[in-house]
């Protein structure tokens, strides 16, 4: 509790944090790197919008300047996961509708406030946890409906190009996300430097998000050349938000490593071989999963969908429709044999 009570008051005298990962390097890297790794089977399409692509791909950071306030209020927590601010849930348990993990959120805040944990209920709320998977997920659902839409033009022998773009901006907006769950740094309350007890004298100096993200990313002058050839082979994925919440958990276990390599000055040496080697990994494990969620998008387009009680969230004859939501969490979705 006296992590949450130094972080509050963090809070209160710096305001809150915009959190904006990789900057402008990283972010298109991955998006260019994503794109020229969809395989001859997939949605090779997207390969005749590149440009736009890698344009796009630092273009959700613009929707969250408080002169937008509407838009920001809904944008700005998509862009974390600040996992140990709703340690009472577990990966598992996470829920698989936004609307549900806000009432979690929210039943958890009331139980601290009546516990007497003011400090800690204050937040627990979207804005200090993070909603980064629901955003990557929506998007992806958007592809695949816009990729349907593709299939079937492309069969009518009709003009595809507008659909095209409207697709190739999705997975603009998605590699943004993907990009911003590869950074540690927006997975974890540390985001901004250290928070609460810091028995290894961590930095506390919040630019610390920048000197990894953005100064070393370009002091080591990073490109899809470096990352290319270190792009796994395309898979279909089982389910998409479980590989989402894989990605967001894997990249949080790098937190400290991130504090380490600024503590040892590794940030200011462009040849840091620990230093690189993060960054290349976390850059290739997300234009890996841009490229797959945007594959498996493609796949999921030709398959025909389904409409019944058991697949349609919003019918009250769901088994597990949620009058509070109006609505059913996601069903996981099976593995094929």
């Amino acid at each position: 509790m006296r992590r949450l009570a130094v972080y509050v008051v963090l809070l209160a005298v710096a305001g809150p944090v915009r959190l904006a990962a990789w900057g402008e390097r990283g972010h298109r890297t991955i998006n260019q790197a994503a794109v020229r790794a969809i395989p001859d089977d997939g949605p090779t399409f997207l390969r005749g919008h590149e440009a736009w692509i890698v344009y796009l791909a630092t273009i959700p950071d613009s929707w969250r300047s408080a002169s937008e306030p509407f838009q920001k209020i809904i944008e700005d927590p998509n862009h974390g996961w600040f996992r140990e601010q709703f340690a009472f849930m577990t990966t598992a348990s996470v829920p698989r509708s936004r609307y549900e993990f806000v009432l979690a959120l929210d039943t958890e805040r009331r139980r601290l406030v009546a516990a007497g944990e003011q400090q800690a209920a204050a937040l627990t709320n979207v804005r200090w946890t993070g909603t980064l998977p629901y955003a990557a997920v929506e998007t992806f659902e958007q592809m695949v409906a816009g990729m349907r839409r593709y299939r079937a033009a492309r069969d009518k022998g009709t003009d595809t190009r507008l659909v095209e773009l409207e697709i190739a901006s999705y997975m603009g907006r998605l590699g943004h996300y993907v990009g911003d769950g590869a950074q540690p740094l927006h997975d974890t309350i540390h985001h901004d430097g250290w928070q609460g007890p810091n028995p290894k004298q961590y930095t506390t100096d919040p630019r610390i998000h920048g000197r990894f993200e953005s100064r070393f990313v370009d002091l080591m002058q990073l490109s899809s050349d470096d990352v290319q050839k270190d792009v796994p082979v395309a898979v279909v994925l089982d389910d998409p938000f479980d590989a989402v919440l894989a990605h967001l958990d894997d990249a949080g276990r790098h937190v400290e490593q991130v504090y380490q390599l600024d503590a040892s000055g590794a940030l200011t040496d462009a040849a840091h071989a620990d230093a690189r080697g993060l960054v290349k990994r976390q850059i290739t494990r997300a234009a890996a999963l841009l490229r797959d969620l945007a594959h498996t998008a493609w796949v999921r387009s030709a398959e025909r969908p389904t409409f019944t009680p058991a697949d349609n969230p919003t019918l009250q004859a769901h088994p597990r429709f949620n009058p509070a939501t109006g609505s059913a969490p996601a069903a996981r979705r099976t593995p094929e044999p």
